[in-house]
């Protein structure tokens, strides 16, 4: 992290610091809402560097935008462009939510995943306190809609975590102008097709509707929702009809090379015939949801999300 901050001013590389008390803070410590915005645009510049690897990128910028959101909320500034740097402080956590996953490899990439995900929606909090202080009665933020609806998102995945009140109540304060917007409406559509368990139009919806943004968070729980498939599969099909491997690809809209590797990771084995087509045989015992984290398999349709 030294090495990508060392050109810069002290004030431009300030770390966060978790113990700083606002009584003990010097007017010269804390940074003006000018010197922030420099900041943070170079944090995002820094995002597309290719001299180190993303998860070393990530560690130096989450660190400094914690510290620019610190020196915010210490000055209590609100107003249109506090905003915008929340909106791209959020974008970041989104985008590495995205990007971390190819390092799921790493031996601390849980830990990691987990801390940027606790900041990203306590990010999305302060976003929607700042939309709310800031509000006039007649009209909505831009963006506004769009990161409303990542609350619904965050409610998807079978281990989801309470995000305090329930969804229902939390819906109930939400401006009428946003809950009939696209944008909100959307993520209550697929969050009600994961819980009925309606994979196929889960994974089609996806595919025709998400935003680049928006197929980053519900990225993790794509494959969570073709396990759920698989496993109708496996349970409900004929024992005497082993399923086709190119019927599985376009019910779990994968590519079919990927297909066998997430059959095996969720416990199921692949047999092929003497023409060299692969099958699924059905009624197998061993079906388990993977205790480790997927592979990212693309998603046919999203390709040009997934590079």
């Amino acid at each position: 992290m030294e090495i990508l901050g060392k050109h810069l001013q002290p004030l431009l590389s300030k770390r966060f610091c978790r113990t700083i008390a606002t009584k003990h803070t010097q007017a010269s410590d804390v940074r003006p809402l000018p010197v922030l915005e420099e900041t943070l645009n170079y944090l995002l510049n820094v995002l597309d560097s290719m001299e180190h690897p993303f998860e070393v990128v990530h560690d130096f910028v989450f660190d400094r935008t914690r510290s620019i959101r610190q020196d915010l909320s210490m000055q209590n500034i609100i107003n249109d462009q506090t905003i915008h740097m929340y909106e791209e402080m959020m974008k970041f956590h989104i985008i590495s939510h995205h990007k971390l996953l190819t390092c799921s490899s790493r031996p601390n990439f849980s830990s990691v995943h987990y801390l940027n995900m606790e900041q990203l929606k306590k990010c999305l909090t302060s976003l929607y306190a700042l939309y709310e202080e800031n509000r006039d009665s007649n009209s909505i933020y831009e963006n506004g809609p769009e990161f409303w609806s990542f609350h619904v998102f965050l409610h998807l995945g079978s281990n989801s975590q309470p995000l305090g009140e329930s969804l229902s109540l939390w819906l109930s304060h939400v401006p009428s102008a946003i809950l009939k917007s696209k944008e909100m409406f959307f993520p209550r559509r697929l969050l009600r097709f994961f819980r009925m368990g309606n994979c196929k139009r889960f994974l089609c919806t996806t595919a025709t509707e998400a935003s680049c943004l928006e197929f980053y968070i519900i990225e993790p729980y794509i494959n969570e929702v073709r396990a759920l498939a698989l496993s109708c599969v496996n349970s409900c099909g004929y024992i005497h009809h082993p399923y086709p491997i190119a019927h599985l690809s376009k019910l779990l809209m994968m590519k079919e090379l990927d297909v066998e590797p997430f059959c095996n990771a969720c416990g199921l084995e692949i047999s092929t015939d003497e023409q060299g087509n692969k099958f699924l045989a059905t009624k197998q015992k061993n079906f388990h949801y993977p205790k480790d984290v997927f592979p990212s398999y693309c998603l046919l349709g999203l390709e040009h999300f997934e590079r």
